[in-house]
């Protein structure tokens, strides 16, 4: 099966204090492009999808998000009708509504997901960032933590909870989380840290 993490934070307005509320200055989309571009396919199993269902879905997503949320969103309702059972879709189809700033949607659609596929990591991981732009800053910790219990070297998982750490003023946690992900091939999140003095240079 073809599987793609979803949900990186924006990196751009890194430990800035944001001034509007629920709004994050993290987002979904992975501007290192490291491992992670957004979500997974159910390309192995044996579908009911209608073939060019899936090939337009996926014809939708440019590799960090959907250019088309909504019309992704159409296609997936059809395969979810079909494939009532199956997380995957709903997983990408919270990647879609989250790409549509719907939050709430997006957290029902990964609920579902992790409620169908036990031990979905990728679903918590991207529940977290739906979090994080609620302002629900604990749960989004919450659910990094279980992705990273679910899947050890989980390097978007440590990326992220280190991004929500430093922008909530946490540099040690923040910092350590960098450090790991940075241990596992991605680290601009902890360069960027050492470039604005957040983390020390070592």
């Amino acid at each position: 099966m073809r599987k793609i993490i979803i949900f990186i934070f924006l990196v751009l307005t890194f430990l800035c204090s944001c001034s509007e509320k629920n709004k994050s200055d993290l987002d979904l989309t992975n501007k290192e492009k490291a491992l992670s571009d957004g979500k997974e396919y159910a390309g192995s199993e044996k579908n009911k999808t209608a073939p060019d269902s899936l090939d337009k879905e996926r014809a939708l997503w440019n590799g960090k998000k959907y250019t088309d949320p909504k019309k992704a969103i159409e296609y997936l309702n059809n395969d979810i009708k079909l494939q009532q059972k199956n997380a995957v879709k709903y997983n990408n189809r919270g990647t879609a509504y989250y790409g549509l700033g719907e939050y709430q949607l997006a957290i029902e659609d990964y609920n579902k997901a992790i409620s169908l596929k036990k031990g979905y990591a990728d679903a918590y991981n991207n529940r977290a960032a739906a979090y994080y732009v609620l302002g629900k800053h604990q749960l989004a910790i919450d659910d990094c933590n279980k992705a990273i219990k679910l899947k050890k070297d989980f390097v978007d998982a440590y990326a992220n909870r280190g991004l929500i750490y430093l922008n909530l003023g946490n540099k040690d946690l923040g910092c350590s989380d960098a450090r790991k992900a940075c241990e596992l091939g991605m680290c601009g999140i902890l360069e960027k840290a050492k470039n604005k003095g957040s983390c020390p240079l070592i």
